[in-house]
């Protein structure tokens, strides 16, 4: 070991970087191009070099998940470090996750090493040989917004400064830099590792002449509409936004709603099908929305004037995406909307009789939606239970706690009740399986005494690497409520082959084709296997009890718990 302090090897010096720019944990699965990473940790650990805690998470696609969540409950970007390229790898359908709700995520992996002997780090063991290609990064670089290679020692300091300053600007997302063996084995200079970084990020901010008009059409507009997706920023954002519809009595319609944008009881939350206040809209505010509609299914008229908003309210990453866009706020969400309702505020007086006309309407609609809704999911509670029966007991259940409900193809949205920003948050649109579980490890070890809930379908659940993510509930004491909502089945393949042939073959036959599960594993003694809390749960008059004793153990023991809840169709 090199006793000077005013060197260190370029593994240690990265990891300590990290740290220094604001990175609580680095979550990590090592091979064998880890040894100057490992020797780096004990470098700066006897130097007392602070560090961010370095975490054992058995598989890659957890790691990227956790970091996934951890940002969700605190805003914080964090560090993913995978095994070259196998690893990274399965660090890619992670980071398209990320890249598509713009989660920042510093990802590295080792690189081979280029050199087959004479320099410290040269390849040693067959892998070192059978793991390099010819252009590694390839297999995330369209779902990053910078990546590079480390190529000297000395750059360690400034490259991580970089790539953490650009993951945080707007729009937010994941960067990947690649790290040869070889060059982290070097020495860099130290004396400035724990100084603040001098690369900060690029904030955006709406213009004020987009603001000014924005402003102008809302406040003219007779049927206007908000559509809301990915939450409303911030707590602030949240309160902004209850008040700005509240005053204006504009109806917030939130379709398949990522993060919460307003408590499920505020007489402007229109719940989540978009239909009847599109047709007749004459102005839509998009809140950073990928997907607002389906223009197969709704429309607007021609006249309806539109206005995004969002980080990118465009979308740019996303080749098609053409829905209208009269006014664009770029910035912040939350800001936006605090901006957007300032804006407004001059224009209160001259348009009073009209808002509270239309603010008694809305309200009107939206408490007969909701008592519809809790109708519903109240009656699908039989010996087949419904996935809004599965809410409908959560939501009693969760009442009064600090708590937030994960749902990836697991318990909707409408049925719940919920009243703050951070209590919700669905599976990305991208799709990529296996989220709910460790996003929600990620949100559980950055808030250990709130009640995360995540919940899932029975494929969900087998993607998620079920065995790896109870091993790290376990080994990090993480006591998360686990639900998998059971059908045996793809029951989003099927409900999409009935959107799209539904008088087909398919649709008529008692077995669709690929879409079977069965047999269905028993989850509990995977669940059990890592000493968690399990039960099954096969009557919808047995959940309220099965749900209540979870908590009580998770409560009580603060070890993790799974209820397998078998769901119709």
């Amino acid at each position: 070991m090199n006793d000077d302090r005013n060197k260190i090897t370029a593994g240690g010096a990265i990891l300590a970087r990290l740290k220094a720019v604001g990175v609580d944990y680095i979550f990590a699965n090592s091979g064998t191009d880890f040894p100057p990473i490992i020797e780096g940790l004990a470098e700066a650990a006897a130097k007392d070099i602070p560090l961010p805690k370095a975490i054992v998470i058995p598989h890659e696609s957890a790691a990227m998940g956790m970091a996934h969540g951890y940002f969700l409950a605190t805003g914080r970007a964090q560090a993913v470090m995978a095994h070259t390229n196998v690893g990274l790898a399965n660090c890619a359908m992670g980071a398209i996750n990320a890249a598509t709700e713009r989660v920042p995520v510093i990802l590295f992996s080792g690189r081979t090493p280029v050199t087959e002997q004479g320099r410290l780090g040269s390849r040693t063991v067959p892998i070192g040989w059978g793991q390099e290609m010819r252009d590694q990064t390839a297999l995330v670089r369209e779902a990053t917004k910078w990546d590079y290679e480390l190529r000297f020692p000395e750059q360690a300091l400034d490259v991580v400064d970089r790539a953490y300053a650009i993951a945080c600007s707007t729009p937010k997302g994941p960067v990947y830099l690649s790290l040869p063996r070889e060059v982290l084995c070097e020495f860099c200079p130290a004396e400035n590792i724990e100084a603040p970084s001098r690369i900060r990020p690029a904030i955006a901010a709406p213009a004020a002449e987009a603001l000014t008009e924005a402003a102008r059409i809302l406040a003219a507009a007779e049927r206007p509409v908000i559509i809301a997706q990915r939450g409303a920023g911030s707590p602030e954002g949240f309160a902004a936004l209850a008040e700005l519809t509240l005053a204006w009595g504009i109806p917030v319609v939130q379709y398949w709603a990522i993060q919460l944008a307003m408590a499920s009881n505020h007489p402007m939350a229109a719940g989540s099908d978009p239909s009847r206040w599109l047709k007749n809209a004459d102005a839509v505010v998009i809140i950073d929305s990928l997907a607002p509609w389906s223009p197969a299914l709704h429309g607007i008229p021609e006249n309806c004037r539109v206005i995004q908003i969002g980080q990118d309210p465009l979308y740019a990453r996303f080749p098609v995406r053409n829905f209208y866009a009269d006014v664009s706020l770029v910035g912040e969400t939350d800001n936006c909307i605090i901006n957007l309702a300032a804006s407004m505020k001059a224009k209160l007086a001259e348009t009073q009789q009209k808002r509270d006309a239309r603010r008694a309407r809305v309200t009107t609609i939206t408490e007969a939606n909701r008592a519809e809704i809790d109708k519903r999911a109240a009656g699908g509670g039989g010996d087949s239970m419904t996935k809004e029966w599965v809410s409908h007991c959560l939501s009693k259940a969760i009442k009064g706690k600090r708590a937030t409900v994960l749902s990836e193809l697991g318990c909707p949205l409408d049925p719940l009740s919920l009243q703050d920003h951070g209590t919700w948050y669905q599976e990305p649109h991208s799709g990529g399986l296996g989220w709910s579980f460790p996003c929600g490890l990620g949100m559980q070890l950055a808030e250990p005494d709130r009640l995360i809930v995540a919940t899932m379908g029975d494929g969900s659940y087998m993607f998620s690497n079920p065995v790896a993510c109870h091993q790290i509930a376990e080994a990090l004491e993480l006591p998360l409520l686990l639900l998998v909502l059971n059908n045996s089945e793809w029951g989003a393949v099927r409900r999409s082959v009935l959107d799209v042939y539904p008088q087909g073959y398919a649709s008529r036959s008692n077995d669709m084709p690929l879409v079977s599960l069965r047999p269905t594993p028993d989850f509990t003694k995977v669940a059990q296997a890592s000493r968690a809390f399990a039960i099954r749960v096969e009557k919808g008059s047995e959940l309220p009890a099965a749900l209540n004793a979870a908590i009580e153990h998770i409560n009580r023991e603060r070890t993790h718990a799974l209820i397998d809840i078998r769901i119709s169709s």
